[in-house]
């Protein structure tokens, strides 16, 4: 959560002083009084979710810290991290990140892009506890956080059979967070919850007080993975546990700087990661297509819940992956050639394209920067990281490999000539076909003369032009539906982009249907 410095000194002065708590809306007693949890509907279900929401972790610190629960957890879970949005989709904050977390949409449907929460859009995009409410009213479900906004707002919280809202901003965050330990173990030990979300703040407060490279960070840390280790002992010592599928999801909003800090675009401030064990969830596994929108995606999908189509959900399960050709190429990835802002270490680009794919550079210029000469394939950490603040950490729809077209990177080392490159896809049939669909993800910046098109070619003729962009389309899925000419027998598709030290092109989850 950015606060102001003052906050932050205030709350860390404060953070023993754990004193006052909102308890609705069947439980009333302040937890200063050791209050009883408030008592739940039994469940009906076997399968059942955990949900655990712990601010501000950057994954990347969990090595250096203890936290044995959450180091097993990746040994026998699947862990996928990446990167966050930046402004001006919205800020790298508490409100928008546990929006996109809670509703499993991206900020430019869920509203959400401060902490203000000015134009939140919770009545189309609800969170998944007041979705569950809708569509399976019958199960047992339970929220607790001391970030009061998640309540207040009615971010979290709408839906849940009883919620437990204490104010870590007024009392400090250390005491409420182990108290929201103590009642979910007491509730996961003596009822029949069926699913819970858990809220853990003080790692966030650690990160702004004494930076993401401390050791009070570290400390924070191994302290939240201590309440994780609780709830999960909780869990197996249920009597009907034998006979319970239990899936247990732990996530951050957004990370934090090596001084403290964030809201910001820096690759620190957008890590995030979405970590899981549970039935179907493979040991041990790494995906690099997992993105922040999946959490409440997984929820449903370990329910036995198909959302519906008109839910909108960015999100997919996190066991699922992606088919996209892209995905293919992850041995190629090399690390940077002339680019010099990203580090050595970052393996993300290459110009091998996916099999039965090609490349056209025949009108391409000369020079420039190697990466970006013609249409490339890159991840999001890579090419985001080649310049930030120019709406390249949009790319939200994307996940794992994508093409890129980029003319303005391009163009920052010294070249003549246009540039001009076409990714061709493979051909595909459509023999006795009406209609083709040609889907995809796009993330389109226009500027000046600079030209977007996609042709079609339909068996090996000339290529016709069927779509031309010539206005932003930041983070979009597209569909384009043809109808098939007689005697047709295949198609392919081309993405021809030229520029001149313009903007870029992004193209993600190809996939071609038929009727």
């Amino acid at each position: 959560m950015p606060r102001s410095l003052s906050r932050r000194s205030v709350l860390a002065t404060t953070a023993a002083a754990a004193t006052a708590a909102a308890v609705s809306p069947l439980a009333t007693a302040s937890p200063a009084l050791a209050a009883a949890p408030p008592t739940l509907p039994n469940g009906t279900s076997k399968d059942k979710v955990l949900v655990v929401g712990m601010d501000g972790l950057r994954h990347d610190v969990i090595a250096a810290a203890n936290a044995p629960h959450l180091k097993a957890m990746m040994a026998n879970g699947t862990y996928g991290t990446s990167l966050l949005y930046a402004d001006p989709m919205a800020a790298t904050s508490s409100g928008p990140g546990w929006s996109t977390i809670s509703t499993g949409v991206w900020p430019d449907k869920h509203g959400v892009k401060e902490n203000s929460f000015a134009g939140k859009n919770y009545a189309k995009y609800p969170g998944f506890l007041a979705r569950l409410a809708q569509v399976r009213p019958q199960l047992s479900t339970y929220a607790a956080v001391d970030w009061k906004p998640l309540d207040a707002q009615g971010t979290v919280t709408p839906g849940a059979d009883a919620t437990l809202v204490l104010d870590g901003d007024r009392d400090g965050y250390t005491a409420h967070d182990a108290t929201i330990a103590a009642e979910t173990e007491s509730i996961l030990r003596n009822q029949n919850p069926d699913v819970l979300f858990v809220y853990f703040g003080q790692t966030d407060i650690a990160g702004h007080n004494s930076g993401a490279a401390s050791a009070a960070y570290r400390q924070a840390i191994d302290v939240q993975d201590g309440h994780l280790g609780r709830l999960l002992a909780a869990i197996k010592a249920r009597p009907a546990y034998a006979g319970e599928r239990w899936t247990v999801i732990v996530t951050t909003d957004h990370g934090h700087t090596d001084a403290g800090g964030h809201g910001g675009s820096a690759i620190e401030e957008r890590r995030t990661f979405v970590l899981a064990q549970g039935p179907g969830i493979a040991a041990g596994a790494r995906p690099a297509d997992t993105r922040l929108v999946d959490v409440a995606a997984t929820v449903f999908h370990q329910l036995g819940i198909v959302p519906d189509p008109s839910w909108g959900l960015d999100g997919k399960p996190i066991q699922e992956r992606s088919t996209d050709p892209f995905e293919t190429l992850y041995p190629a990835l090399a690390g940077r050639a002339d680019e010099t802002g990203i580090p050595a270490g970052v393996l993300g680009w290459t110009r091998t394209a996916p099999s039965g794919w090609s490349v056209v550079n025949s009108a391409m210029g000369t020079g420039g920067v190697a990466e970006w000469r013609g249409w490339s394939f890159a991840t999001d950490e890579f090419w985001s990281r080649s310049q930030r603040d120019q709406s390249r950490e949009l790319n939200v729809r994307s996940r794992g490999v994508f093409a890129v077209a980029d003319s303005d990177e391009w163009a920052d080392k010294t070249s003549s000539g246009p540039f001009d490159s076409t990714l061709v896809t493979p051909a595909y049939a459509v023999a006795g076909k009406t209609a083709v669909t040609l889907g995809f993800t796009t993330h389109y910046r226009q500027e000046g003369a600079q030209s977007a098109r996609v042709l079609a070619s339909w068996n090996g003729g000339t290529p016709v032009e069927v779509k031309r962009y010539t206005a932003d389309v930041i983070a979009q899925p597209q569909a384009l539906t043809l109808a098939v000419p007689s005697g047709a027998a295949n198609v392919s598709f081309r993405f021809h982009y030229t520029g001149s030290n313009n903007w870029y092109w992004v193209i993600d989850g190809v996939k071609i249907t038929t009727a």
